[in-house]
């Protein structure tokens, strides 16, 4: 039988065979987490909220990466080697977190073999994501690309039909992630409203009818 995927809850009682070196911290909203270039020595777990993590070239222009939910990890590549941060994490909301440092994460996952599993899995189910959006970036136009974002972060396939999406994320933020300028997203983000598959009322509603701007050819 296929183990199921494993929920914040699960990671919550895995996190507890760590008996020392593992903090918990409340991150306000807008806060770095830690920033690019910073040491790496630790992995981070969302218990609640959600991050954004980013890359600034050296002109100065941030590209979002990623727009993590409670139950995800990141700041993973210490184990990998990684000296310094590739990237900038923000709290996009008030989070809660755990801080991991490297040596206990790498003994935890040598020494439990289910953690070790699960959190393999979680790594390889991102990183097919990433594939995802890379792929998306290169073939689909910037209003399927914008559609597509919408529904990943209303966390499309759940039972409900419409969710809020994040009260107070902004349109240069979508346009960071789609690829685009803000100009076009707000464009598409009008003409989605005007269909019905947006809605402002409370924060961020997205309606699963959006879908279909990604299946229209």
């Amino acid at each position: 039988m296929a183990r199921k995927k494993a929920q914040s809850s699960d990671w919550d009682l895995l996190l507890t065979k760590l008996p020392s070196g593992k903090t918990v911290t409340e991150t306000e909203r807008k806060r770095h987490v830690y920033r690019q270039g910073d040491p790496a020595d630790s992995v981070f777990f969302l218990q609640r909220g959600k991050v954004k993590l980013a890359v600034t070239s050296k002109q100065g222009k941030e590209a979002i990466v990623a727009i993590l939910d409670a139950g995800e990890f990141f700041g993973e590549g210490c184990l990998a080697g990684q000296p310094l941060r590739m990237g900038t994490a923000t709290a996009m909301t008030d989070c809660v977190l755990v801080r991991i440092e490297k040596p206990a994460m790498t003994r935890l996952l040598h020494e439990q073999h289910y953690v070790s599993e699960v959190f393999v899995t979680h790594l390889l189910s991102r990183n097919i994501r990433y594939e995802e959006d890379l792929v998306d970036q290169l073939f689909n136009s910037s209003e399927k690309r914008l559609a597509r974002i919408l529904l990943l972060l209303s966390h499309f396939g759940k039972e409900s039909r419409a969710e809020t999406v994040l009260p107070r994320i902004n349109q240069e933020s979508l346009a960071q992630m789609v690829g685009t300028t803000r100009s076009r997203v707000s464009h598409f983000m009008n003409k989605f409203k005007r269909l019905g598959f947006i809605d402002y009322n409370a924060g961020l509603t997205v309606n699963s009818g959006l879908l279909s701007i990604i299946l229209h050819d």
